[in-house]
């Protein structure tokens, strides 16, 4: 039975919402993981269509931001999107109020 390991990053809250949707790539994992909750990288590279090197890089950006959670089994990196975040559910629904889901 393989263990689950969830990385304890700081959370940096200094980021501004400009940051956050500066990249298309970035708004991409987010939309994707809204609608599927969480995904391994992947399954993520594939949907977003983004290279494995970008797409871990934009994880990575997102899970320092608080929007993602990034969790580990042996080599397996699942991420999450951190819902019970109030600004990840604001920007749940907006995705939702846009993309009418």
């Amino acid at each position: 039975m393989m263990k689950m390991m969830s990385l304890e990053r700081k959370i940096n809250f200094q980021y501004k919402i400009e940051d956050v949707f500066a990249s298309k790539g970035r708004v991409k994992i987010i939309k994707i993981l809204v609608k599927e909750e969480e995904l391994n990288i992947s399954e993520i590279v594939e949907r977003c269509k983004l290279n494995h090197k970008s797409t871990l890089k934009h994880l990575q950006f997102l899970v320092e931001a608080g929007i993602l959670q990034e969790k580990i089994y042996g080599r397996i990196r699942i991420y999450r999107i951190r819902i019970e975040d109030y600004r990840v559910k604001a920007i749940k629904k907006m995705i939702e109020v846009w993309e009418n889901i």
